[in-house]
């Protein structure tokens, strides 16, 4: 059984940061391609950073681009996503997807596992 269980989320200040981690199971988990997305009320979701199951290449939303860190620990099956400078607009529940040999799509619909989320809430 897959399962991909977020931690990390929370309320935190506006200029401030956040770490979020997630651990799988059930998975070869140097297969797959980590993906963040995050959905925030009446949005549609949408993609934040993946990181490849090959190379470990990085990529990340315009959005989050110059403040945000995703890495992997292929020997612990955790992925974590870290985020600077967070403004209110980053408020949302935060989702860690998995694709096997992805090529970091920025479309859920080619991630075939996912978390239940995290909410992280910034408050200005």
């Amino acid at each position: 059984q897959v399962q991909l269980i977020e931690a990390g989320g929370g309320l935190v200040q506006a200029g401030g940061s956040l770490r979020l981690s997630c651990a799988a199971s059930g998975v070869t988990f140097s297969d797959y391609t980590m993906g963040w997305f995050r959905q925030a009320p009446g949005k549609e979701r949408e993609f934040v950073a993946a990181i490849t199951w090959k190379y470990a290449n990085k990529w990340y939303a315009r959005s989050v681009k110059g403040r945000s860190t995703i890495s992997r620990d292929n020997a612990k099956n955790t992925v974590s996503l870290e985020v600077n400078s967070l403004q209110s607009e980053d408020t949302a529940v935060y989702y860690c997807a998995a694709d096997q040999y992805g090529t970091a799509s920025v479309e859920p619909k080619d991630y075939e596992y996912w978390g239940q989320g995290t909410q992280v809430t910034v408050s200005s």
